[in-house]
């Protein structure tokens, strides 16, 4: 480490200046020599090795001249006078929201646009982004580590504005919601790419409307919801009405063949196999047939 190398130097000056100089402290000037030059040594050591975190890759610069070269995860030797910044390459987000504490920034951080029809629109919106690992160095010699505060923010920002004016707002509420983040994405992929991040996703979590257009699309949606009920309300009544039919005209055929195919022949035919039906039963007692052609009565010991 750098410290232990400038904090062994300064033994050894302290050492040399003593071993110069006549008084009590002298004779510790030998000693103090040894363990600078040992600080020193330890200090260069620790130096040369360089440990690399698994998502994250090391970009080296020396006295503020970066190297093209990138550190993978895992155990490096170094020059132990190059300086190792760390980048994070794995997926982070990027939140701008009205409610507060959700968002990167404090307070409400959510975008607000203009539609194509003059409106404010209010939207939510989470950037899903990552470092390119090749591009890093040239990250940390163009913008810095704060690369989110610089590039992230102020471009997604822009090019919503840039592209809500394409759209009315009642569009961007309902029917071109899924349109207007696939043409913001596009545009903001290509800004990205070229500062070396790389877009995921670009998720709209939540777009508000001024309270009276969201009161007149709430009243249209409630008028479609009555007019879809009604014409499933008539949609059944006609079945109903239709089965009422269908039933009606199956009694009247069933009425029509009974009244055309039964004779009397027939029917006196039906009636005697009734009567010997009765006169087997075990409660049957007594039988008064009471003339031709006329039904019998049947008493039971009951």
């Amino acid at each position: 480490m750098i410290v232990f190398i400038i904090f062994g130097i300064i033994l050894l000056i302290v050492s040399f200046t003593l071993k110069n100089n006549v008084n009590p402290f002298s004779k510790f000037s030998g000693i103090l020599k040894i363990i600078g030059i040992l600080v020193i040594v330890l200090g260069l050591f620790s130096s040369m090795f360089k440990q690399i975190d698994a998502g994250k890759v090391g970009v080296q610069s020396l006295y503020g001249n970066v190297q093209p070269e990138v550190l993978e995860s895992g155990l490096h030797l170094i020059n132990p006078l190059l300086d190792v910044t760390d980048f994070d390459i794995q997926t982070q987000n990027y939140t701008m929201s009205a409610v507060h504490g959700e968002g990167a920034q404090e307070g409400d951080d959510a975008i607000r646009v203009l539609s194509n029809d003059g409106l404010e629109v209010v939207i939510d919106l989470t950037v899903l982004f990552r470092v390119s690992p090749q591009d890093a160095p040239k990250i940390l010699k163009q913008i810095g580590v704060d690369y989110s505060d610089k590039i992230v923010r102020p471009i997604t920002r822009t090019r919503i504005r840039d592209n809500a004016v394409y759209y009315d707002a009642v569009a961007l509420y309902s029917t071109k919601r899924n349109e207007f983040q696939q043409r913001i994405r596009k545009s903001i992929e290509e800004d990205f790419k070229a500062r070396g991040l790389i877009l995921e996703q670009l998720l709209i979590r939540n777009i508000n409307l001024p309270a009276s257009v969201k009161t007149t699309i709430e009243s249209k949606i409630n008028a479609e919801q009555d007019a879809q009920k009604m014409t499933f309300v008539l949609q059944k009544e006609k079945q109903e009405a239709e089965r009422k039919r269908v039933e009606a005209q199956g009694i009247a055929d069933y009425q029509r063949i009974i009244s055309t195919g039964l004779s009397d022949k027939q029917l006196q035919y039906e009636q005697i196999k009734a009567q010997k039906e009765l006169a087997a039963s075990p409660n049957t007692k007594i039988i008064f047939m009471n003339g031709k052609g006329s039904a019998p009565v049947i008493l039971s010991d009951k």
